[in-house]
């Protein structure tokens, strides 16, 4: 058994959606439409911002560091899923392609939540210290806060996919989701997971809890401020530029908290199959459809951009 996990003989198949041809057809054509619309909503939104000089703000930075982290994290997942729902016999993959496909998952998702803190911190220098702004968000900052979620992602993601691909697993197993997931990839192990388990509450408590607690305590500053402005017209424009990260907030870790922070013991393979969906196709399709409709200068940059293309 350990000889057939260090060689990489072991291999896993996914579940699948539906035992009946057409229904699989269906799933399929609805999530290629998904991940085009999202790989090109995000490609849009980077290039957008990396053309338009006038989007060239510390806001922004984050903002297209967010689309590029979702177009990657889309395709880690979508790609084998769509090979494995097309499929008419069941989708083989190794035991190192599915360590791969994790490690990139935990990297990506947890990256993209610490992101997403920074994003809030970034409104929250913005709102309440307007005067100092550009002294406490400076481009080296910026820089070094991108660059500290990706490192901290990094670090969080090898050391439970290093911890969890230790263990050893029987033989062919049927994966409960459409993706190689922590706890259904667990629950394929012939040993005793509590180490695991514990060790996954508290990376999840660092992705999640912690990073929503300080976006929490940067939004009771920032609506705090922001009924103190006295005009209506400043009041909505605050608001509406945190408008859109918020909802993309209360969508990544409400799906997030909903599964991993949950005891394992109460984990659902039905739920998680619903939940999994919604955060790994719904999600980056709704998050530059949030932000370019909700974003009055994006949306300028976007009409000029094309005007721009139309004329050329």
């Amino acid at each position: 058994m350990e000889s057939a996990n260090q060689t990489g003989m072991i291999h896993f198949h996914f579940h699948p959606f539906s035992k009946l041809p057409e229904v699989q057809m269906l799933i399929f054509v609805a999530f290629l439409i998904m991940y085009l619309v999202s790989i090109s909503g995000n490609v849009s939104i980077s290039l957008i911002i990396w053309i338009n000089r006038s989007l060239h703000t510390p806001m922004y930075f984050f903002l297209a560091n967010l689309a590029v982290l979702e177009i990657f994290y889309s395709s880690t997942i979508a790609p084998l899923t769509l090979a494995s729902v097309l499929s008419v016999e069941r989708a083989l993959i190794s035991l190192p392609g599915c360590g791969t496909q994790m490690f990139f998952f935990i990297f990506l998702g947890s990256t993209d939540c610490i992101l997403l803190a920074v994003m809030a911190y970034d409104r929250f220098v913005a709102i309440c210290h307007p005067l100092h702004y550009t002294l406490m968000m400076s481009w080296r900052l910026c820089v070094q806060l991108a660059l500290g979620s990706l490192v901290l992602g990094f670090i969080l993601a090898m050391q439970l996919t290093v911890l969890i691909f230790q263990l050893p697993f029987c033989s062919s197993k049927e994966i409960s989701l459409f993706y190689c997931d922590i706890l259904p990839v667990m629950r394929l192990a012939c040993a005793d997971t509590w180490v695991h388990e514990v060790t996954l509450f508290v990376v999840s408590v660092t992705v999640l809890t912690i990073p929503f607690l300080l976006i929490a305590l940067s939004y009771v500053f920032i609506v705090a401020t922001i009924l103190k402005i006295r005009s209506a017209e400043g009041r909505h424009k605050a608001f509406s530029t945190c408008s859109s990260h918020l909802t993309v907030v209360l969508l990544q870790y409400g799906c997030g908290s909903f599964i991993y922070l949950c005891p394992s013991s109460s984990y659902s393979p039905e739920r998680g199959q619903v939940v999994s969906v919604v955060y790994t196709f719904i999600t980056p399709v709704l998050n530059p459809l949030i932000y370019s409709m909700r974003n009055r200068e994006l949306k300028d940059a976007l009409k000029r951009t094309m005007i721009r293309f139309l004329l050329s």
